[in-house]
């Protein structure tokens, strides 16, 4: 196994986990901006209304996501495992 290749495993798991975490990390991203102009607007600073929305978004986002993390985990797996028999010489 060249060090090449090895450089190349860890980009791909890098990017992978990337594409993975950035859908999740931008719906919470939004759901925060929301959720801190509402508490603008209506001058409430209550911790609760600040928590309980972005959670709800992430668990919304993460049952409409799961399919697609899913298959992208299952294909890298496979892409990687396909591959073992090359990497172990």
């Amino acid at each position: 196994m060249t060090p090449d290749s090895v450089v190349q495993i860890v980009r791909d798991t890098l990017m992978t986990a990337f594409w993975l975490a950035a859908p999740l990390l931008a719906i919470g991203f939004l759901a925060g901006i929301a959720v801190s102009l509402v508490q603008i607007a209506t001058s409430m600073q209550d911790t609760a209304f600040n928590t309980v929305p972005r959670l709800i978004a992430f668990l919304a986002a993460i049952l409409l996501l799961l399919p697609w993390m899913l298959q992208r985990t299952v294909a890298y797996a496979a892409m990687l495992f396909g591959d073992l028999g090359r990497y172990a010489r």
